[in-house]
This record gives C-alpha cells, sequence and structure tokens, in this order.
C-alpha cells in the first residue's frame, strides 16, 4: 500500500491526474495512465524520438505497477478471475507497441497503445469501477464513429436526419464530460478552456448540420480530434 501511494505520487509528477478513485488499486492504475496518455500522444505524432521517450515512462510506470500489486489484487478487484490476465495483456500490448515505435512505425505503435485504454476500461466495468476517464472514453469512441472513410453520404433528408442524430450522441457525450467531472475540476480554469474547446468544436458540428453545410460540416469535423487530444492528454 505504502509503494502504491509513492508510485501515485511520483507518477503525478509527470502530468496532473482527474480526482481518485476510492481504492488504492485504481489510484495507481490511474496514475500509470498518465504517462500512457503522453505515449498515445506522442505516437500520433512524427517524432521517434519524443515518441520513444514518452513509451519508456509509460512502460516503467506500468512495470512497477505490476511489481507492486502481483498476484494478489485488493478489492475491488480480489474477485476478478481475469485481472491478472488483463493486466499480462497490458504488458504484452506495451512490449508490441515498443518493437514498433523503434521501427520507426508510430502509426502502428499509435494504435496498438490503443488497447490499454480498452483493456482498462473493460477491467474496471467488469469490477462496477467508474471513473472520469470512461466518459473520456465514451466521448472518443462516438467522436471516431464520426470518421467514415470519404465525406458523409449526406444525399438525402434521411441521411441528413441520421448524420444529425450521430451528432446528438456526440454533443451529449460533450456535456457528460462536464457532469461527470470529479470535482476538483469543475471549476479549474485550464479544464474549463480545453472542455470549452471541446464544446465549441461540437457546436460547430451541430451549426454546420443543421444548415446542410457539407463543407462546413468537414471543417468542423476537423476541429474535433485536436480538441479532444489536448483535454484528454491532461485531464483523459
Amino acid at each position: 500500500m505504502r509503494y502504491l501511494a509513492t508510485c501515485l505520487l511520483c507518477v503525478t509528477a509527470v502530468l496532473p491526474l482527474p480526482a481518485l478513485s476510492a481504492d488504492a488499486v485504481t489510484d495507481a492504475m490511474l496514475a500509470a495512465y498518465a504517462p500512457y496518455r503522453a505515449a498515445l500522444f506522442r505516437t500520433n505524432g512524427k517524432s521517434q524520438e519524443e515518441a520513444a521517450k514518452a513509451l519508456d515512462q509509460a512502460q516503467q510506470a506500468w512495470q512497477a505497477l505490476r511489481q507492486q500489486i502481483g498476484n494478489k489484487a485488493l478489492a475491488p478487484y480480489d474477485r476478478d478471475a481475469k485481472f491478472d490476465d488483463t493486466l499480462a495483456q497490458v504488458s504484452a500490448v506495451y512490449e508490441r507497441a515498443t518493437v514498433e515505435v523503434r521501427a520507426n512505425q508510430l502509426g502502428a505503435a499509435h494504435e496498438t497503445l490503443e488497447g490499454v485504454r480498452d483493456l482498462l476500461a473493460e477491467l474496471r466495468h467488469r469490477n462496477n469501477v467508474a471513473v472520469f476517464s470512461d466518459a473520456m472514453n465514451a466521448y472518443h469512441a462516438q467522436m471516431e464513429h464520426m470518421f467514415q472513410p470519404g465525406d458523409p453520404a449526406m444525399t438525402t433528408d434521411a441521411a441528413w436526419m441520421e448524420w444529425m442524430a450521430q451528432v446528438g450522441v456526440l454533443e451529449h457525450l460533450a456535456g457528460a464530460l462536464r457532469s461527470d467531472a470529479p470535482a476538483p475540476l469543475r471549476g479549474d480554469a485550464d479544464f474549463e478552456a480545453h472542455l470549452k474547446a471541446v464544446q465549441t468544436a461540437v457546436a460547430a458540428l451541430r451549426s454546420a448540420t443543421l444548415a446542410r453545410d457539407k463543407s462546413a460540416v468537414r471543417e468542423a469535423l476537423a476541429m474535433l480530434k485536436p480538441s479532444y487530444s489536448r483535454i484528454f492528454l491532461k485531464y483523459g
């Protein structure tokens, strides 16, 4: 327990953390998630050196966590038969991403690292643990759904209505980023600025959709990922 607290304090020095959960294991995983977010961000860039450094920090944080937890999970994970396997799968994802970064395959490494987010989200879900990252993940999943190959096929009234429905889902999930934010983030000026950028992008997409302006829709879509990346890197 003491080591987990020490690990938590060390990793929070890398990036700010959302409010902590009610159990030591989830707190430590959230701490290890901070350098993971940095690695995910850097592998989406063009610098192999920066990606390698960020990935190394993320992997070290995860290895330290695994060494301490070992095979003795604390509540609420102590009854999860898949707990150890999930931790091993996360380690395997890091190992694969490391190979890809060394080969300067940053795009592939980025896609590989997405698996860490999914594995940890599933782990928490199985054990009825909710954190702010869940709201971020839900928004991200819907945002990615908006990016289909080519232009959205809005050539009929029905197609525009279906697209508007998808925009409505994204708008709802953007609102949840505020309602589900932990207490320390609510009213925090920096968080509010990042959140406003996300909501501004979504509002632009909604306005463009209502106007049935495909050019404006494309411009608004281009705003979604940068605004999300910035808030995810710091608070996701």
